[in-house]
């Protein structure tokens, strides 16, 4: 499940209002990319912006879209651990294949409260779970030997989305952790780097407006073709950065705005991308082909 190209999809909005229509037709340009899994209400799908009951049409209609034909891990992570429990079980109910959940954030926890926070989650819920780390924007990480104890101590957390930058972490997660604990990358530029040192896939930003391109780095490097998907990451590198010119998915809604699937809107505190971010984006999605 956790092995290859998974799509972290954005939450289209029309008016303010989540747009299903759009939304449904992103599932199903995934699906037809051959994208293993999706990802709805992740920090890409402006999680923390979207009421409970918003949070849940969203993983509800990622479900039904899917139909069986491609994974979906539903954002169920939160700085309540109550929260998380909760949505969790909701997501279970709606039908999800499994859950990511996000490192707690803001409150900054020691490791033990980390290990704890997951642990509960993990204890409430038959769903496989892939933890996330991203200090970048939660303030604390999930160390390496928080991450296996919890391998150890629940089966059903076998993944974790790795989004630290830090080639190095990686692999000392792969040292530290059973064989089929799965690691993917969080960023798409670091994707290839990452698998070359033990990581089996990407949660893709990028993937929303490209993902056959996206699909095509990541299977060459499951295969052991490193020369083919070096080449092929040369090529969208320059996308993969300016995708994240501004704070995501900003930068990625625009685009898919410009391909006519949807509105640019994001919801404040996002503001919309400034003048010079546009033209900057346009020009090099332009350049690699994807546009």
């Amino acid at each position: 499940m956790f092995k290859g190209t998974i799509t972290a999809l954005v939450t289209p909005f029309k008016n303010g209002l989540v747009d299903g229509d759009a939304f449904g037709e992103m599932v199903e340009k995934q699906v037809a990319a051959g994208i293993e899994g999706v990802v709805p209400v992740g920090t890409t799908g402006e999680s923390p912006t979207l009421t409970r009951d918003e949070h849940l049409r969203v993983v509800e209609l990622a479900v039904r879209r899917a139909a069986g034909r491609t994974k979906v891990i539903a954002g169920s992570g939160s700085n309540s651990t109550r929260e998380a429990i909760e949505y969790t079980q909701e997501a279970e109910k709606i039908g999800a294949d499994a859950a990511l959940l996000v490192a707690p954030y803001y409150n900054k926890p020691t490791q033990e409260g980390v290990y704890r926070h997951f642990m509960a989650v993990a204890n409430n819920t038959a769903l496989p779970l892939v933890l996330y780390s991203i200090p970048g924007r939660c303030g604390i990480e999930i160390t390496v030997e928080t991450v296996a104890r919890l391998a150890v101590d629940a089966q059903n957390i076998v993944a974790i989305k790795e989004s630290g930058g830090n080639v190095d972490r990686v692999s000392k997660l792969r040292q530290a952790l059973p064989d089929n604990f799965a690691i993917i990358s969080g960023d798409d530029g670091l994707t290839l780097p990452f698998m070359s040192v033990g990581a089996c896939g990407v949660i893709s930003v990028a993937s929303n407006l490209f993902p056959a391109e996206v699909k095509a780095i990541v299977d060459s490097a499951l295969l052991g073709d490193f020369r083919t998907a070096e080449i092929l990451h040369r090529k969208y590198y320059p996308a993969f950065c300016d995708l994240f010119i501004e704070s995501n998915p900003v930068p990625v809604k625009f685009a898919l705005a410009a391909k006519g699937w949807m509105s640019d809107e994001v919801r404040l505190p996002l503001a919309p991308l400034s003048a010079g971010s546009r033209e900057k984006l346009l020009a090099t999605l332009q350049k690699v082909g994807v546009l």
